[in-house]
């Protein structure tokens, strides 16, 4: 059952710039649409699980959850897995994230009532100075873009809840909107456009 990775994770979704559930405060956190789907991309770096050496792989997690709040839970998610990605790493990745092997995600994964199957496909990402692009089975699309203030600086969260429950490296997380974004997924409700985003590395174990 031991794991560990770390790696960076650009986080997408529908509600307006900034998301309220990165919050974590229940009262402030109704989504802006009544709904919330997001689409976050995983790059890990480094870390293995069970013997299963895990660097350089690449995992996108879809999730919608109905809404009012994030809370309300009764969400529906997939496990993507870059397609160079073995049986064994398939396996393993898939168990991390859905919060099967405890950790960060687990809280995530009770949130969810409906895991869809686990699919590989190619995922490919670029990066152009504060302009990330993931490009996924070459028909869905994750863009990311640092925020940064009028003196070049980039815009950041601090100590926010979902900072803590991600066990984000310092609690911090940079802002990073999603426009662009675009994502549909059969077995999922909404096909949905992205404009809120952040982006922060991890550590995690279990």
């Amino acid at each position: 059952m031991a794991w560990k990775l770390s790696g960076q994770l650009i986080e997408t979704c529908s509600c307006n710039m900034l998301c309220p559930c990165w919050f974590a405060v229940p009262e402030l956190m109704t989504m802006d649409r009544g709904w919330c789907a997001s689409a976050l991309l995983f790059r890990i770096q480094a870390g293995q699980s069970d013997g299963v050496d895990l660097r350089g792989r690449t995992v996108v997690m879809v999730t919608n959850f109905p809404g009012p709040t994030l809370f309300d839970g009764n969400g529906t998610a997939r496990v993507h897995v870059d397609d160079r990605a073995g049986a064994d790493h398939k396996q393993e990745l898939e168990a991390i994230f859905q919060g099967k092997k405890g950790g960060p995600m687990a809280v995530i994964g009770g949130l969810v009532s409906t895991w869809l199957p686990t699919e590989s496909l190619r995922i490919d990402v670029s990066e152009d100075a504060d302009s990330l692009v993931a490009k996924v089975d070459n028909n869905r699309e994750i863009r990311s873009k640092l925020l940064r203030d009028e003196a070049g600086r980039i815009m950041s969260l601090q100590n926010s809840g979902f900072a803590s429950v991600l066990q984000f490296d310092n609690l911090t997380c940079d802002l990073a909107p999603s426009s662009g974004t675009r994502w549909s997924d059969a077995g999922l409700p909404y096909m949905f456009e992205a404009k809120s985003g952040a982006r922060a590395t991890w550590t995690w174990s279990a």
